[in-house]
């Protein structure tokens, strides 16, 4: 039996929790089981790890992997829409440099789809995945007063590659930071359809606002601390635990618990075991940080807060889940600014809203779309008192 053949019988108890659970619609592009964790198009991410961001972007959009010719044709396409028709960098210099880095993003969306908005779905959902990687480096460069010198942009390269020739960071390592940071769009680019910021774009769009406006407020959506920021804050919770001796880490989490504050890195709404995509992130690690004092620290962390953390009964699920590892990696490659890792994580999933945004315009209801989102609110009996 299919979740389209049980679907919830709402009831009182339903209201007021934020629609948790309470089914709305159909995804074709990603769904999450409790032993496997994210699927993209039907396939478990464990397989869709090692792929290149090109071609998973392909996937989301075709609902099918790419043969080698299609993937050449995928890259072609965004290398062809690559290009800013317009004066990005002027919108962005004028941006207060105290802004959060989510801030800049969601203004440079909204800028590129003022530059240029064709009203064709796709075509602009295409546009906005390729130029990306372009907005990202000017935001890191601008923001941080790195304005003379800006390489150009070569629309041929990969979109990673284009991103971190735009950052132009000095003593890094090219190759590990191409691959922490293709492997990381590839593990967030989707996560079925009712998440926060990936609802929240689908809502916006179907009121027919322009796919950008759509985008921006779902990146405004992930910035909260309870969604997307959630990697920011986990990247400094452990700087602040500062030791991977088990002992020590363990009375720290301990005194977390007891101060009630939050594990970060711990936990998943659906999953009942390790996140998948965390398991990535540590294999990973293992590879090219074994060393790094921040990757030891989440190792230990891995085999700790678990143990500690399903002491408590209420705890479904006390295991790492995707932003555990993220930050560690993304420190370890030189982007030591916990403040942009949610872009990153905005980037990456720009290709799934954008994929899921495409199929509710053009594709649901035989190509009607779907309507205009509007759920029903009950009014409380307060505000009933003079209607008689």
């Amino acid at each position: 039996m299919s979740d389209k053949d049980v679907l919830l019988e709402v009831t009182s108890d339903h209201l007021n929790t934020g629609m948790r659970g309470v089914p709305v619609g159909t995804c074709r592009t990603s769904f999450v089981t409790p032993s496997e964790g994210v699927h993209y198009c039907g396939y478990p991410i464990t397989e869709l790890a090692a792929f290149a961001p090109e071609d998973i972007i392909y996937l989301l959009f075709n609902k099918e992997l790419p043969t080698s010719e299609q993937s050449a044709q995928i890259r072609s396409e965004l290398a062809q829409r690559a290009t800013i028709p317009g004066d990005l960098e002027s919108v962005l210099h004028a941006l207060p440099t105290t802004g959060h880095p989510m801030d800049w993003l969601s203004v440079g969306i909204h800028a590129l789809g003022m530059i240029e908005t064709t009203n064709d779905w796709r075509s602009d959902a295409m546009n906005l995945i390729a130029r990306m990687p372009r907005l990202m480096g000017l935001v890191f460069r601008i923001r941080e007063g790195r304005t003379e010198n800006i390489p150009a942009d070569d629309p041929d390269a990969s979109l990673v590659d284009r991103f971190v020739n735009t950052l132009d960071l000095d003593g890094i390592d090219k190759e590990k930071m191409t691959r922490v940071i293709s492997t990381y769009l590839v593990l967030h680019m989707d996560h079925g359809g009712g998440n926060l910021s990936t609802f929240t774009g689908k809502a916006i769009a179907s009121g027919h606002a322009t796919i950008y406006s759509a985008m921006a407020g779902a990146m405004n959506a992930l910035s909260g601390p309870l969604h997307g920021r959630a990697n920011q804050s986990c990247l400094e919770f452990v700087l602040r635990v500062g030791t991977s001796d088990a002992a020590k880490v363990e009375a720290f989490v301990r005194a977390e618990l007891a101060a009630k504050r939050p594990v970060f890195g711990f936990g998943h709404a659906v999953l009942r075991t390790e996140d998948p995509r965390a398991t990535a992130q540590f294999a990973l690690g293992e590879e090219i940080c074994p060393e790094d004092e921040n990757f030891k620290i989440i190792k230990t962390l891995r085999e700790v807060a678990p143990r500690v953390l399903s002491e408590n009964p209420k705890i479904s699920n006390p295991n790492a889940n995707v932003d555990i590892a993220s930050g560690a990696l993304l420190h370890h490659i030189g982007l030591t600014d916990p403040t942009y890792y949610t872009t990153f994580f905005g980037w990456a999933r720009v290709a799934g809203i954008g994929a899921q945004i495409v199929d509710e315009r053009s594709v649901m209801r035989n190509g009607k779309g779907t309507p205009l989102y509007r759920p029903k609110y009950i009014a409380e009996e307060q505000s009933l008192r003079h209607v008689e």
